[in-house]
């Protein structure tokens, strides 16, 4: 009866909580009175995300039955044999809404940058977990675990899928900072993401948050070139921002970032998803419509509305309180991830849970923040709940390999 005590029933029914939303939503957004407005392949997305599901759970329940020492043991490997195919598939892989990262055999395709982030995870976990402590004095570990993450983001951008591209950047800071890279520097590297954002908005809100950013790394880190550092390079990117924004971008690329800032520039344009999606969020109300009664979601408003705005269609069909629910599971998921790494007493397992909790994180604020028209949409999914198998099957993959490291903790000494 161990193993039943030891088991994270919490994450595991958080996770399978989700789903459960997730199959809903898919299902009223593909199967209600919308259908009529969709192509035959559309409409069987349900069937295929109800398969993907039972899938999903024989591999997480499968993983529980593998011996720790497992992941750590083939990190490498694994690493490699993606960053070979990451790299085939950008000569041979199909592309697919404009992302060049699908592999396709026979019938079945597989999106390998899914593939990638659990690959990514698994080896900078593995080469922190021998550096033990990153400190002013070991940058150099910073620097090589940071070359983990950028060559295979590089090479997914390239395959022009820029969503999961951002999303392994990313875990750059996460994986830095939980293995002890100080304050300053941390907030040194996510500094440019910080004042990009707001120099998009407006110039001068770029040169507050530059300002705000430069003075709390000098006061945590107190160190005179990296203060100077970062106030050389946010207001290099402000002004670079600016130019970028008046004499570089192209006509529809400058429409876009502007129905970003204002909707309302363009309603019948780049403008129009946002406001269809923001519109049907509001007309949920606190208790929603009713399941396959939203408007926005039957009446094919919504674009995607399986996928990258699936938490539009939860918001009007279940109101306030099911887009809540959402918010608060998907919270429950990464505090309860967090809270493990810091009960686990391994570093590679702390960094792999650590790891997983930043790409659920990132995926859910990007998500949710272009459903409400915080950030741009960059076609992200929404983990567990959006269609999609190659992310759904990575991300139960992860989820799975998390959960098996929790139920080992107290062996895992022994098993590593």
């Amino acid at each position: 009866m161990n193993w039943y005590r030891n088991f994270d029933w919490l994450l595991f029914f958080s996770w399978v909580a989700l789903t459960v939303f997730g199959l809903i939503a898919i299902y009223s957004a593909t199967q209600g009175p919308v259908s009529d407005f969709l192509p035959a392949f559309i409409q069987q997305n349900f069937k295929k995300q109800f398969t993907f599901v039972g899938i999903a759970f024989a591999v997480v329940i499968a993983l529980q039955f593998t011996a720790p020492r497992t992941f750590s043991q083939t990190a490498y490997f694994l690493y490699g044999l993606c960053i070979l195919l990451t790299i085939g598939t950008l000569f041979l892989g199909v592309e697919i809404n404009g992302a060049k990262s699908w592999i396709v055999v026979g019938s079945v395709r597989f999106q390998i940058s899914e593939l990638m982030k659990v690959a990514t995870i698994l080896a900078v976990a593995n080469y922190l977990s021998s550096r033990r402590n990153i400190s002013m004095e070991r940058l150099g570990s910073a620097v090589s675990a940071t070359l983990l993450i950028v060559i295979p983001g590089v090479l997914v951008l390239l395959q022009n899928d820029t969503g999961t591209a951002l999303v392994i950047f990313s875990l750059t800071p996460f994986l830095l900072f939980w293995s002890g890279l100080p304050y300053g520097i941390s907030l040194f590297i996510v500094s440019p993401a910080l004042v990009g954002y707001f120099s998009v908005i407006e110039w001068y809100w770029g040169i507050l948050a530059s300002f705000i950013i430069v003075l709390l790394i000098f006061v945590i880190q107190k160190r005179v070139w990296l203060t100077i550092s970062s106030a050389i390079l946010n207001l290099l990117l402000v002004a670079g921002v600016n130019v970028a924004l008046n004499n570089v971008l192209q006509a529809y690329q400058k429409a876009r970032i502007q129905a970003f800032i204002n909707p309302q520039f363009d309603p019948k344009g780049w403008g129009w998803n946002v406001i269809q999606a923001k519109t049907a969020i509001g007309s949920g109300g606190l208790t929603g419509k009713g399941f396959m009664e939203g408007t926005q979601t039957q009446l094919r408003f919504l674009p995607e509305q399986w996928t990258d705005f699936i938490f539009c269609v939860i918001g009007e069909e279940f109101g306030f309180i099911g887009s809540i629910l959402i918010v608060l599971l998907f919270m429950t998921l990464i505090i309860r991830l967090i809270y493990g790494a810091g009960q686990h007493k391994h570093p590679f397992a702390q960094s792999v849970l650590v790891g997983v909790a930043s790409i659920y994180l990132i995926h859910f604020l990007i998500n949710t923040g272009s459903a409400l028209g915080l950030l741009p949409v960059i076609g992200l999914p929404l983990p567990f709940v959006s269609y999609g198998g190659s992310a759904f099957l990575s991300n139960s993959l992860m989820l799975g390999i998390s959960l098996n490291l929790l139920l080992y903790k107290r062996e895992f000494s022994m098993y590593i």
